[in-house]
């Protein structure tokens, strides 16, 4: 090839770079958000509430089973569901005893997800606090991370642990320099609102200094005070408050950025809650039927790894269908008050919910009850607070959408999507043609 058409070619791909940066797109996930926070202004979303009147919204928005955090937003990125991508739960499952550790590294993802297709084509890309992000493959990124409490000490702190992982190494540091000012301890404490008032400067940061093509932030007090007081209680509608002026303050960097007219901003969430008064124990029926002594773990045949408002049933062999059945008839010779507090979903109605693909069954938990993991004292014992995790076939746990800004359209109004249609709709507005999914396009929400 000649020096002119090398030329040629390369001015070509910085036109076609040059082009996708004209979008950018803000994807802003609070946890636990629920459509009611700005459909009712009873919930002090103001901000959020004046941006919805310019765009599009949902009614309500289905999640992945089990609707808890991790698996929601690696959906939310990928397009498809755990089944495909990988990440089942925000755990691992660990019958031989739980160590306190999460899905954090972003190499457990199976699939292509937005930043990783973003890398391919050059494009930069920011990820504050996102989860399953250790790794990641975004240009800018701080992620969801932190020490075990036994390996806590003077330097393991939550800013040491996201100071070591972050990418590019320094950008903690720059961060604290020029965005937050030097972070401690108690920043990260999720009993206080300053952790998300933090991750929305820096997310303005990098707005302004690196204008990412795709920037995603994680916001994360509401889920934490929805778990402590349920569906509605003075701190959280303080931590509602609380994220209504995150948004303002992301908005406005996005303005002081000068791509305001470039840039569409979508507002979700992972899931809904349920306000909660008892929790099942199911490996309590197992450890009475010898599969599973907490004892001697190391001879276990069957273990359910529950997961807020669920259970899997997890076995050693995965073809041990005698200890299935009989794990079956436990559940199923319970007296009729405890049988009905949770539904069996058997393997065919998770492959076609898209769920953990080496469990056996799961248990989907009645409103009001949630799971422990618990092997000894009573099946059922009390609880409090909300949670979240259940089978995503009620209003309740469904969680929200708000979008706006370029190429969306004032009023359309969806009543109804899944997580799966995020990916697709930024993937659309970013030219990225990724892969098709289990989502669907929003057309109705896009200016044509």
């Amino acid at each position: 090839m000649n020096k002119t058409l090398v030329l040629a070619a390369a001015l070509a791909l910085g036109q076609l770079t040059l082009r996708a940066q004209d979008q950018h797109v803000i994807l802003i996930s609070i946890d636990g958000l629920r459509p009611e926070f700005y459909k009712d202004a009873s919930w002090n979303m103001v901000h959020l509430r004046q941006v919805m009147e310019e765009g599009a919204y949902a009614d309500g928005v289905d999640g992945v089973f089990p609707t808890v955090t991790y698996p929601s937003h690696t959906t939310m990125i990928s397009g498809v569901k755990p089944l495909k991508h990988g990440i089942y739960y925000n755990t691992p499952s660990e019958p031989l005893g739980v160590t306190g550790n999460w899905i954090w590294q972003y190499e457990n993802i199976k699939v292509p997800t937005l930043f990783s297709v973003a890398k391919e084509k050059g494009l930069k890309t920011a990820s504050v606090f996102w989860p399953v992000s250790v790794g990641g493959p975004a240009t800018y990124n701080i992620p969801e991370y932190w020490y075990l409490p036994k390996e806590k000490g003077q330097e393991r702190t939550m800013a040491k642990a996201l100071q070591e992982h972050a990418n590019p190494p320094g950008l903690f540091e720059e961060l604290e320099q020029k965005a937050t000012g030097k972070l401690d301890e108690l920043d990260f404490n999720g009993d206080y609102l300053g952790i998300d008032e933090n991750l929305a400067r820096m997310s303005a940061y990098l707005i302004r200094q690196y204008k990412p093509s795709l920037l995603a932030v994680h916001l994360v007090t509401v889920d934490h005070f929805e778990h402590e007081q349920g569906r509605d209680g003075d701190k959280v509608r303080a931590a509602i408050a609380g994220v209504d002026r995150a948004i303002k303050t992301i908005r406005e960097a996005v303005q002081k950025a000068g791509i305001a007219d470039k840039t569409t901003f979508i507002v979700t969430g992972d899931h809904g809650f349920v306000d909660i008064h008892d929790a099942i124990a199911p490996n309590v029926l197992l450890a009475k039927a010898g599969l599973y002594d907490p004892q001697k773990p190391e001879n276990w045949k069957a273990y359910f790894h529950q997961s807020g408002g669920a259970a899997f049933l997890q076995l050693r062999d995965k073809n041990d269908k005698q200890t299935k059945e009989k794990v079956l008839q436990l559940l199923n010779g319970l007296p009729a008050a405890q049988r009905n507090t949770f539904i069996i979903k058997s393997r065919e109605e998770l492959d076609a919910v898209g769920a953990d693909g080496s469990a056996a069954f799961a248990l989907a938990g009645q409103q009001g009850y949630t799971f422990s993991g618990a092997a000894t004292g009573e099946l059922i014992r009390a609880g409090k607070g909300g949670t979240h995790g259940f089978f995503p076939d009620f209003k309740e746990i469904q969680t929200g959408f708000v979008a706006f800004g370029k190429n969306i359209r004032k009023g359309a109004v969806v009543p109804r999507m899944g997580l799966v249609d995020i990916a697709p709709l930024i993937s659309k507005l970013l030219k990225f043609d990724m892969p098709a999914g289990d989502g669907l396009l929003l057309n109705g929400v896009l200016i044509k």
